[in-house]
């Protein structure tokens, strides 16, 4: 919004002939218009400055950002009455589309995500249920707490939304040419990683050279250290790892390193299994690092890419005593399909499948 300044009047006289009075009367209303004209001036305007000294390095970069929200905002059909031509508000559409993603969503953890006032969601929640968009079931794991979930007419309404969503960007980009639209997603990609880094206290970044030697080097000794895993699964990280690097289709994989204070502290991998099934793969964070949410992070970010490139489902092989891993990937909206026992890394070991459906 922009900076506005009260104007002071000073107090009229308290004694007035009638026609001054009728004359101030049509002059309040003449100033009331002045008035009202000017606050609701167009929004794309820049404010005039009051001092000169307003004017630094900092201030361009709000004006440059605000005049991008703008530009923003208009282009993707945020500004009307209804997002997408539905009956939904662009806030309401987000919060359906939150449940939809399928992990065990509660009110507290939708309204922490997204930054809603507690009374404001729920009044939208409670609405959604007067329509029989969502349900509430108990959580198995605390009775007190009630999942958020789409029932089958909220997956209808969903599934509307999602395709009006995926047209109305298809219709963006076919305006621009191919290099520029990567030039644009590459800019997204950036403003997203920036904003979400710097809230966080570290970073999400690409793979690059180098980093595949860090993953199999600290898989080797972090599991070796804290389950007396054998060689055997370095070689094995090592086989994943080559094997990503030598196939790696950026389309439709992705590798992600966390970062914290210059230093690597989590990786996850995206690969593609089949056409529409993508598997999650050497998941890790270091120890110092953990509890600051950058495994539930490094997840998200590989369901959100899966989603992207159009995956129906993602799996994940895992091991029954990994419990810290299967508890993220439960959060997350896996479930566990197949459990084998089966002897490897010098130990006897149960092997879980897990899948969710996107």
């Amino acid at each position: 919004m922009g900076r506005f300044v009260r104007l002071a009047v000073s107090p009229e006289p308290k004694r007035r002939s009638r026609a001054a009075a009728r004359k101030g009367s049509s002059d309040s209303r003449s100033s009331k218009g002045l008035k009202a004209s000017y606050w609701l001036r167009r929004m794309d305007q820049t404010p005039p400055r009051a001092t000169d000294s307003s004017d630094t390095a900092f201030d361009r970069r709000i004006t440059a950002l605000r005049r991008f929200n703008r530009l923003y905002t208009q282009r993707i059909g945020v500004l009307q009455n209804g997002l997408l031509s539905s009956p939904f508000s662009l806030t309401e559409a987000r919060v359906l589309y939150e449940i939809a993603l399928g992990e065990q969503q509660t009110a507290a953890r939708l309204g922490q995500r997204l930054g809603l006032d507690r009374g404001y969601l729920s009044r939208i929640l409670r609405n959604f249920e007067g329509r029989g968009l969502i349900r509430r079931t108990p959580s198995a794991n605390d009775r007190r707490l009630s999942l958020l979930a789409l029932t089958p007419q909220g997956q209808s309404v969903f599934a509307d939304l999602d395709a009006r969503s995926q047209a109305e960007t298809g219709t963006l980009l076919r305006t621009l040419p191919e290099e520029a639209q990567s030039r644009l997603v590459a800019a997204a990609g950036t403003i997203e990683r920036v904003l979400d880094d710097a809230r966080a206290g570290y970073l999400l970044r690409p793979h690059r050279p180098g980093d595949m030697g860090w993953i199999i080097s600290r898989h080797g000794a972090l599991y070796a250290r804290e389950y007396g895993w054998d060689i055997e699964f370095e070689a094995l990280v090592a086989e994943v790892a080559a094997k990503f690097l030598r196939s790696f289709d950026r389309r439709r994989e992705c590798c992600w390193i966390a970062e914290k204070d210059g230093g690597n502290v989590g990786s996850v991998m995206l690969v593609e299994d089949t056409q529409t099934t993508a598997k999650l793969r050497l998941l890790l964070v270091e120890p110092d690092a953990r509890g600051l949410g950058i495994g539930a992070r490094l997840v998200r970010e590989c369901l959100r890419f899966a989603r992207e490139a159009r995956y129906e489902k993602v799996t994940l092989w895992t091991n029954s005593v990994l419990v810290a891993a299967r508890r993220l990937y439960e959060g997350a909206g896996f479930r566990m399909i197949d459990a084998q026992p089966h002897h490897s890394f010098g130990h006897d070991l149960v092997g879980e499948i897990w899948e969710l459906a996107l």
